[in-house]
């Protein structure tokens, strides 16, 4: 997807600002049971269709206003991704300011997971 030339200068802007890490980092953290949640950010019908086993759903329009209600700790560590790793870095971006200290954004997003055949759910099936 092409994103708008402001949208990208506005991620570029917090990248800087938040904790990216990379699909390594996350598998690392999976086999070593590091404690963590994955949160998918990305919209409803993306996360139907399907999404990365064993995640949690927040949708980039709501994680700021439901995010204590389910993650009431600001040091869980939680992983954000979405597509492909735009809407997160905001999503943490926000929370970060939000008070969370141990909040991450996966780069590359869904896209990278799928692209390395990474176990997924179909939610629908």
């Amino acid at each position: 997807m092409k994103h708008s030339e402001a949208f990208e200068k506005l991620v570029a802007e917090i990248r800087p600002l938040i904790d990216e890490i990379s699909i390594d980092t996350v598998l690392d953290w999976q086999r070593t049971a590091k404690s963590f949640t994955l949160v998918d950010v990305r919209e409803d019908h993306e996360w139907s269709a399907e999404h990365i086993d064993n995640a949690f759903h927040l949708s980039k329009g709501i994680i700021e206003r439901d995010i204590e209600k389910h993650f009431p700790d600001r040091n869980t560590c939680l992983v954000l991704y979405c597509g492909g790793g735009y809407r997160s870095a905001l999503a943490t971006y926000n929370l970060t300011r939000m008070g969370y200290k141990n909040i991450h954004s996966m780069q590359g997003g869904f896209r990278d997971w799928k692209g390395k055949d990474l176990p997924c759910s179909n939610k629908m099936a």
